[in-house]
């Protein structure tokens, strides 16, 4: 198939030093980079790190009353530092 590609220049940069490495023509290397590369896309994406995870432990119970009502938390601490 003839197609016309219009490359980047740090990918035809590599695409010389390869060329000129190896003594093939571009066509080859083109052909050899984009099989390797189309074989890569196509496998199955590597899995992600594990989720982190929190241990949990008991802490025991809360001290303050409730700390959904901050009026009553706040009484206790008055309370708590006239003691």
């Amino acid at each position: 198939m003839r197609t016309t590609l219009t490359i980047d220049d740090d990918v035809a940069v590599q695409l010389e030093t390869l060329r000129g490495r190896d003594q093939r023509t571009l066509k080859a290397v083109v052909n050899d980079a984009l099989r390797r590369g189309l074989q890569e896309m196509g496998r199955d994406p590597k899995p992600g790190p594990e989720p982190f995870k929190t241990k949990v432990f008991d802490t025991g119970r809360l001290l303050v009353p409730s700390i959904d009502k901050i009026g009553e938390v706040l009484d206790w601490l008055d309370d708590e530092e006239s003691k």
